[in-house]
């Protein structure tokens, strides 16, 4: 069996859709497409702004750009570089970018398990009956020093109840975190279909800020679990793989 669910590439164009509804925008960190003028706008707002690439996957040529007394710092993984002007800065993403498009989009500084700073996967599929379901829920640790908390970033995987434990969360703070983003990825879901037809699977990857407030940094189409299958505990994996099986999905 060929695998049939739709696939979106360009993070812009789902963003666009995120940002359409009234509940989900709220859950959007500011997004625009790299250009000097937003460029400008993004830093004049805020201290930190990622920069992505609109088609990219697995946390690489992710930039982090942060404001500093003395200009700008930018970091992709461990490498840092100084530009001492919004126009060095510019000039230097534009090279970067080499003609491709980029996002810029609000920083979100991650809430921290344990001192690692982490965000979260909520997986989300159809059965077969067309009904959209939160089929796993697991958190992406990341590696001290890097940019991204991806798992081809160095980063680990964590359960979920665990790694929030870790960040001061209490039981049923836990709880009630874990219904609004389970919420949360079947409304995504059926936003979607509004849109296009054929989704089948999403992973929304999920960040916590300080004051534990959720914000969606981004909805994947086809999304990685494969890394499930080395945790302790593969009921999460299992559960995944039954439904993915159903539309083609191996792995």
């Amino acid at each position: 069996m060929t695998y049939k669910s739709t696939t979106i590439k360009s993070k812009w164009t789902k963003t666009k859709w995120l940002m359409k509804d009234k509940q989900i925008r709220n859950y959007v960190p500011q997004t625009l497409l790299f250009n000097r003028q937003n460029l400008s706008s993004m830093l004049s707002q805020y201290s930190t702004v990622f920069f992505k690439p609109t088609g990219g996957t697995g946390g690489f040529n992710i930039i982090r750009i942060t404001k500093q007394e003395n200009g700008y710092q930018t970091q992709l993984n461990t490498s840092k570089t100084h530009y001492t002007s919004i126009d060095h800065l510019y000039d230097g993403l534009k090279q970067r970018a080499k003609g491709n498009s980029y996002l810029l989009q609000k920083g979100i500084k991650l809430a921290r398990t344990n001192g690692n700073p982490f965000d979260i996967r909520v997986m989300v599929q159809k059965s077969d009956n067309g009904t959209w379901r939160s089929t796993a829920i697991f958190t992406k640790i990341g590696k001290p020093g890097k940019v991204a908390t991806n798992y081809h970033q160095g980063g680990s995987l964590g359960f979920f109840h665990r790694t929030l434990s870790g960040a001061g969360f209490n039981p049923s703070a836990i709880e009630r975190k874990e219904k609004e983003l389970k919420k949360l990825g079947l409304s995504v879901g059926r936003l979607f279909d509004r849109h296009s037809k054929g989704f089948r699977e999403l992973g929304l990857d999920v960040a916590l800020d300080g004051s534990g407030d959720a914000w969606i940094l981004e909805v994947n189409t086809r999304p990685q679990f494969y890394p499930l299958k080395k945790m302790t505990n593969k009921q999460m994996y299992n559960r995944i793989i039954s439904y993915a099986k159903q539309y083609g999905r191996k792995k």
